[in-house]
């Protein structure tokens, strides 16, 4: 392994499948899904659910989850689906330092009541996270309902987060679970990654396991691994590490096709439902052939049919009487005997006259391509300002530049403050306590530029009009009304003021 290491100057494996917090990647949803779940906890908003499929990274989200709570929280992780009614009651009290018991569920859930209690009298809180939610028996989970009315005269005394497949969802959707469910008021979904997301996947596992070099994985690579794996990353995560012992064996840091198809061969990864094999290049090539071909003939059918209209003369006294004619192949057949019991009937004769011009076709210009809602100038200022190290401004403001480019100059947003004070560092502290008190992927960062130095305004969220933006601004914290004054901005003014 060390050799391995060595080989593309490596600190640590990159791709293990075991959760790893400092691996925890924040694209594809992964990072917003993670704000999202510290918000529903901070804010007692009842039972949060996240699904997805094996190896998406749920168990990888918990984990990062129980780091990034703050100091007063105590979490309570239950990886054992199999729990009865009482058992989980019971574990989650020795979680919580309460000796075991065999006392029965009903005075169980006195006891850990009484707990949770002396806990949020203290000024903690408590979130149990249950993973594998799934496999739960129907009548574990009902126990969790009943954990989820335990309450203050004003506060949830306990906080739960279930992690589970596909299958939770569709458990909770049976008429039994209906109160669990109506209890259930935030649901995210880890959903697998595009091709392009795996590239940047791939990439930040390297980096993060100190490799400094030009990129290991091909774009052909990446693409192999991106439909064997179905996009989850515990299977992104398998075929790159054999992918990197290949290239290893062959003395060589590239991984191409020729690797990944190594690792493929040596995985055997079972169907992810909803999903479809690929064909192999060679019968999707004939499958393309043959769809052209098919696609090529019905074109060449639809434009003969139109030519032979168009050589039609109008004829618009003529009743239509007759039932349409189905045009047969053009095969020569012998015309009939001449019988004086069926005379035969002359076809009319076509006019001579000029034919019939096709109508125009008139010319349909494409619409103008719309103008860009930002200048150069104004996205290279943007781009201009230095996030450094702070990984929450650098998202916010990657967040606020997408937003600026696409919404409508009448959409509304509330600015907080503007600073004449532009550091980094003290901006990035304000996000880290903001996301305590608001949903921070609605905290827009947009840094203004004043010659060479740059002022920052702070904005919530963005709303279609005016008077949806000032209902929105009585709903902020008492903290920011009391600190902030708040001014409503249109997407107009705050584009202008760049």
């Amino acid at each position: 392994m060390a050799l391995y290491l060595e080989h593309y100057g490596l600190n640590e494996p990159p791709f293990r499948i075991t959760p790893h917090p400092d691996f925890f990647f924040d694209g594809a949803d992964r990072g917003a899904t993670l704000e999202g779940l510290l918000y529903a906890i901070l804010h007692d908003e009842g039972i949060v659910k996240v699904s997805g499929e094996i190896g998406s990274g749920k168990t990888t989200l918990c984990r990062v989850l129980m780091e990034r709570l703050p100091d007063e929280v105590d979490t309570v992780f239950l990886a054992n689906p199999s729990y009865s009614r009482t058992e989980i009651l019971h574990a989650i009290a020795e979680e919580l330092g309460q000796p075991a018991s065999n006392d029965p569920a009903a005075s169980a859930l006195r006891d850990l009541q009484a707990k949770l209690i002396e806990l949020y009298g203290s000024g903690r809180r408590v979130v149990v996270m249950i993973d594998e939610a799934h496999a739960m028996p129907e009548d574990t989970l009902e126990q969790v309902r009943l954990l989820s009315n335990l309450e203050s005269s004003r506060h949830k005394l306990l906080q739960i987060v279930l992690f589970g497949q596909p299958e939770l969802d569709e458990a909770l959707a049976k008429t039994s679970m209906r109160q669990l469910k109506d209890r259930i008021t935030h649901s995210f979904r880890t959903r697998p990654l595009t091709t392009g997301e795996v590239a940047k996947y791939v990439s930040f596992r390297m980096r993060a396991a100190g490799y400094k070099g030009p990129e290991v994985f091909s774009a052909a690579a990446i693409g192999s691994i991106a439909r064997a794996s179905s996009g989850l990353t515990r299977r992104i995560n398998v075929l790159c590490d054999k992918s990197l012992l290949a290239a290893f064996a062959a003395n060589t840091h590239a991984v191409t096709p020729r690797q990944v198809r190594a690792a493929i061969a040596d995985s055997d990864f079972a169907p992810v439902a909803g999903s479809r094999r690929p064909l192999h290049p060679a019968l999707a090539a004939a499958a393309l052939l043959v769809l052209g071909a098919a696609a090529g003939a019905g074109v060449l059918q639809w434009l003969d049919r139109r030519d032979e209209q168009a050589s039609r003369p109008a004829a618009a006294s003529a009743p239509q009487k007759a039932k349409p004619v189905v045009q047969a192949p053009a095969i020569a057949v012998a015309p009939p005997a001449a019988s004086d019991a069926a005379p035969s009937v002359a076809p009319a004769a076509v006019p001579q006259t000029e034919a019939p011009k096709p109508p125009a076709q008139t010319v349909v210009a494409p619409p103008p391509a719309p103008s860009p809602l930002l200048a150069t100038d104004q996205l290279r200022r943007l781009d201009g300002y230095a996030t450094g190290r702070n990984p929450l401004l650098r998202e916010r403001l990657a967040a606020t530049r997408e937003k600026l480019s696409t919404a409508p100059d009448t959409s509304y947003s509330i600015e907080l403050f503007l600073a004449d004070n532009s550091a980094p560092e003290r901006t990035e502290r304000f996000l880290l306590r903001a996301r305590d008190l608001v949903p921070l992927p609605e905290v827009y960062v947009i840094p203004i530029a004043t010659g060479p130095r740059y002022k920052l305004r702070v904005a919530y969220g963005i709303f279609a009009s005016r008077e949806a933006a000032a209902e929105a601004a009585k709903r902020l914290p008492p903290k920011y009304q009391n600190a902030f004054k708040f001014e409503l901005r249109s997407l107009a003014d705050l584009r202008a003021a760049i």
